[in-house]
């Protein structure tokens, strides 16, 4: 069969479709991928076929923190928040525009198009448009359900989350007509979840059904078309691996602080910060770059400072990890079995944030508002032994990465067909 996947954003949204692409190459089935241009090259190395598919991440990804900073940390600047409204929204119908043609062009003839959770709303129509079934991959319950905002009583937080499916939908209106007229499609009358759910298109959750307690039973009247196969994840080995493991087997675990695919505007800042909190604690303190950049900024003994690592092998012999509450990262922190404090820097991170609280397996709070103080005082929080007992009973109860994998594909491979014959 021939299967495109298209997924946008960072490495931690494109990895998850790149693990089903590979698992589905292995199988015989022809793969074709669409992602950012920056990524191109990722997936290929991957050992899949590659397209480029809207523009490139970076573009977009500082407008985006900016704008979710300043609106959680700075709300009242109003005219600062209009012009970085204004400035993200006009790039996303840019990138929406791009999206739409190239998926028309290398999904035609297509068994299936499978895209991940960016973008779900552009995908649809052209699915709709070439006649062939969709399927969606998602590494958060996005979909109306009670138990993604704990704070909220289940039927209100079912109801806002409907209610943000539809405001979502006319902010993307005008744009979302443009193409389904250049494409000759009616108006959409309903928002794009509505329309997928309704469709019967599968609904991968590219997650652990432990991290929300009830959603299956919630979801039990989606029939099996919302299945949870487990997080995604290639577990890459890095060259730095036995360098990071043999500084952690020479002293006492440290605390691991990861910030992924997400900026950090200060690196010397957030150095002092991490550096000072755990001398305050009497603790070590192992931080991944990621993406940003902090080279040649001084640090004390107890800092080790590293770019990129295999978290699955790193996790386990820390103490605890700080991230930025990217799916990808929490999934590892979580399968490791150590307390977990997320510090996030947009909504989809500050909803890990929330369901590790509920768990009770660690905290979280904005990025943006986490002093030295702060740190030490949600790091004293998470060490107590209780968490990390609650960590591990968790852990136990999670997929591992080559099942979540199999699962994926089985279920991708399964619907494939299902709808090729029908």
């Amino acid at each position: 069969m021939k299967i495109v996947l298209a997924s946008y954003g960072t490495r931690g949204d494109i990895e998850p479709s790149l693990v089903v692409a590979r698992e589905l190459v292995r199988r015989g089935h022809d793969v074709q991928m669409a992602v950012p241009p920056d990524s191109v090259q990722f997936v290929e190395a991957a050992g899949v076929s590659a397209v480029a598919y809207g523009l490139d991440t970076q573009t977009w990804l500082d407008v985006y923190r900016n704008f979710w900073t300043s609106f959680f940390g700075a709300f009242w600047k109003i005219r600062e928040l209009r012009r970085l409204w204004h400035e993200m929204w006009e790039l996303s119908d840019e990138i929406w525009t791009q999206m739409s043609k190239t998926l028309t062009s290398v999904t035609e003839g297509a068994d299936l198009l499978f895209v991940g959770l960016s973008y779900q709303e552009a995908a649809i129509s052209v699915a709709e448009y070439l006649q062939i079934p969709l399927a969606t991959l998602h590494h958060v319950p996005v979909r109306a359900n009670g138990q993604l905002v704990p704070i909220l009583p289940p039927p209100l937080a079912r109801l806002a989350m409907a209610a943000f499916d539809w405001l979502g939908w006319f902010l993307n209106m005008k744009i979302e007509r443009t193409q389904r007229r250049e494409l000759g499609l009616p108006r959409a009358k309903s928002p794009a979840a509505l329309r997928i759910a309704e469709s019967g298109a599968l609904e991968v959750q590219g997650y652990d059904e432990a991290c929300f307690p009830g959603l299956a039973t919630e979801w039990a009247k989606w029939n099996g078309h919302r299945p949870f196969v487990g997080s995604l994840t290639m577990e890459l080995t890095t060259g730095t691996d036995d360098e990071v493991g043999s500084w952690i087997a020479a002293g006492t675990p440290p605390i691991c602080f990861g910030f992924g695919s997400m900026p950090v505007e200060s690196p010397a800042e957030a150095i002092e910060m991490i550096g000072a909190a755990c001398a305050e604690l009497g603790e070590r303190a192992l931080i991944c770059a990621g993406w940003s950049d902090f080279s040649d900024v001084p640090h004390s003994d107890h800092v080790k400072v590293v770019g990129g690592v295999n978290y699955a092998a790193v996790f386990p012999g820390c103490r605890a990890v700080v991230h930025h509450g990217g799916s990808g990262t929490t999934a590892a922190s979580l399968r490791a079995g150590v307390p977990t404090l997320i510090l996030s820097m947009d909504v989809n991170q500050r909803l890990w944030g929330a369901a590790v609280k509920r768990l009770k397996v660690g905290t979280a709070r904005r990025f943006s508002s986490t002093t030295r103080k702060s740190l030490v005082k949600d790091l004293r929080r998470i060490l107590a032994p209780e968490y990390a007992t609650r960590a591990r009973e968790l852990a136990s109860r999670m997929t591992t990465p080559a099942e979540s994998v199999t699962n994926a594909a089985n279920v991708v491979e399964a619907y494939a067909r299902s709808r090729h014959h029908a």
